[in-house]
């Protein structure tokens, strides 16, 4: 049956409308993004495949170009406006971090790192720079690097968060892995660049490591 056949307050769109988006199932939004089905297959029941095939909203939103494009219904054009709302998401968040007066909410940082860092195939570093009322002046990556490991230069990262005239700061990496625990080389660094920083008064606030499920966060463990 197609959805147009379906009672109303069962369609996805028009359950959107009258209960919003957050009523609606994994597969009832990948159906609104997908807009329609293949013959014989409703965009619902082609959403269902999909997310099976994928292991999930995640696993769709992290393949690969080549790996989506095997899915059937999708393509290129497809890949590209999915690729498009992820961004948008990320840029929505980092938005909302600079538009509050100050760092008022620590889960709003890490939210934005996670966004901004799980799901990549390799190892990447970066800071949130922050003013002395903890406003949110700038994300940048400061080292990018394999599987397991990035190269990490205290001397630029000073130089970076000179540049952005910071006077705190938030560390993130992420673990491809997906092991967030924080290994001796992440605590050694990181007291490096504790030292580095504070000699011209910037404070490193906390610094996330980033994996599967919660990120660790040295703040919440003692560690700075």
């Amino acid at each position: 049956m197609a959805i147009t056949d379906w009672p109303e307050g069962e369609r996805p769109r028009e359950k959107a409308l009258a209960q919003g988006a957050a009523s609606l199932s994994d597969a009832e939004l990948l159906a609104i993004f997908l807009r329609t089905g293949l013959p014989g297959t409703s965009a619902v029941d082609l959403a269902r495949e999909l997310l099976v095939r994928f292991g999930g909203l995640r696993g769709l939103l992290k393949a690969s170009r080549e790996e989506f494009c095997t899915g059937r219904g999708l393509g290129d054009a497809k890949y590209i406006q999915l690729q498009a709302c992820v961004e948008m998401a990320r840029r929505y968040l980092a938005e909302e971090l600079k538009a509050k007066p100050g760092l008022s909410s620590p889960q709003g940082a890490r939210d934005y790192l996670v966004a901004r860092l799980r799901d990549l195939d390799r190892e990447v570093f970066g800071a949130l720079f922050l003013d002395a009322q903890h406003q949110v002046l700038a994300f940048e990556e400061l080292a990018r690097g394999t599987l397991d490991s990035a190269a990490v230069y205290p001397r630029e990262v000073l130089k970076a968060a000179l540049r952005h005239n910071a006077a705190a700061v938030i560390f993130a990496h992420n673990h491809p892995s997906g092991v967030s625990e924080p290994s001796a080389a992440d605590r050694a660094l990181t007291d490096r660049l504790k030292a580095v920083l504070g000699q011209v008064d910037i404070r490193v606030l906390d610094h996330f490591v980033i994996g599967e499920g919660r990120p660790a966060s040295f703040a919440e463990r003692g560690w700075l």
